[in-house]
């Protein structure tokens, strides 16, 4: 009996070293999403944990579109992985750059004072060595785990983001493959499969309303001022292409995303003249273009169903 206990813990070591994880099949996964949350009947307060593709300007403003009561406090890095963040031995990069801001707090402090309704959480790209290398599953169940230890009813989501433009697999194809195979089949397969998350985590699924304004940009051209997808994503001081971080309006798609998810409402009509965090007026889209992302925004969180929002009837 004591050869097999001993045979039972070297094989349980061996696996742990290759990486095994306990996973939820796909079809057990969907089932925790089948009741969509019921709308907040208030304005929330809102935790954001991640690096510079949350940035500092999306979250102000998501404030502005939410409206009055609305508010948001953040902690960030570069390329952090929420790792970092969880362990306070392990540096956060960048963490002084990043954190200059009105709206910091230290996140533990934030969750235990119970006074958040949301936690929204993103992983470091590339996605997957974050993955391989951070245990990306593992510390999001963490960071949903504690979150809920002191709040049962805080709202957990996992903000989906993308990769670089010059990705050799290809932007739009990485996009069409990886929230499958690594935000659901990964984090979120992986992260609640032992069940003691208080609930399922929700997804902002950014990168795929993303690749569907890129699609109606590059297929229809119908939006003024946007010709491709480089127009979403920033320049570089010496006036180079930046493959990976966002302009005013992608920033913009992103706050509409994060809005129509937070607060289950169609984004259409919203303000689309907005400021950043400094107080100076961003780069608006037209009216035009901006109708279009709000419409495409509400199409997709109403039917993709981890979103948390009442989903559309089929119409197929």
């Amino acid at each position: 009996m004591q050869i097999l206990r001993t045979a039972k813990w070297i094989l349980l070591l061996a696996l742990t070293a290759c990486g095994f994880q306990k996973s939820m099949p796909m079809e057990e996964l969907n089932l925790l999403y089948t009741s969509p949350l019921p709308p907040p009947d208030k304005p929330l307060r809102v935790f954001h944990i991640g690096h510079s593709l949350v940035n500092h300007d999306m979250p102000v403003m998501l404030d502005q579109l939410a409206g009055a009561g609305h508010e948001h406090r953040s902690q960030l890095g570069w390329g952090a992985t929420l790792q970092a963040h969880w362990e306070p031995d392990i540096p956060v990069s960048g963490f002084e750059e990043s954190n200059k801001h009105p709206n910091y707090q230290d996140p533990m402090e934030a969750i235990r004072s119970g006074t958040f309704d949301a936690l929204v959480l993103t992983e470091m790209v590339e996605i997957r060595a974050a993955i391989k290398y951070f245990d990306s599953p593992e510390y999001l169940r963490k960071w949903a785990r504690e979150a809920r230890t002191h709040r049962s009813d805080t709202r957990v989501y996992l903000y989906e983001t993308w990769h670089q433009l010059d990705d050799p697999e290809g932007w739009l194809e990485r996009l069409d493959k990886d929230l499958a195979r690594y935000w659901e089949g990964e984090l979120l397969a992986k992260g609640l499969a032992h069940g003691d998350t208080g609930g399922p985590v929700h997804v902002i699924p950014a990168g795929q309303v993303m690749a569907q304004v890129v699609r109606r940009i590059e297929k229809e051209g119908d939006l003024p001022g946007l010709k491709s997808r480089e127009d979403l994503f920033a320049r570089n001081a010496d006036g180079t292409q930046d493959p990976i971080h966002l302009n005013d309006l992608g920033n913009y798609v992103v706050a509409l995303t994060h809005y129509a998810v937070l607060y289950h409402r169609s984004p259409v009509g919203l303000p689309h003249q907005l400021k950043r965090l400094d107080g100076t007026d961003y780069k608006a889209p037209s009216e035009q273009a901006a109708r279009v992302m709000q419409e495409l925004v509400w199409e997709y969180v109403t039917r993709y169903p981890k979103s948390g929002v009442a989903q559309r009837a089929s119409t197929g």
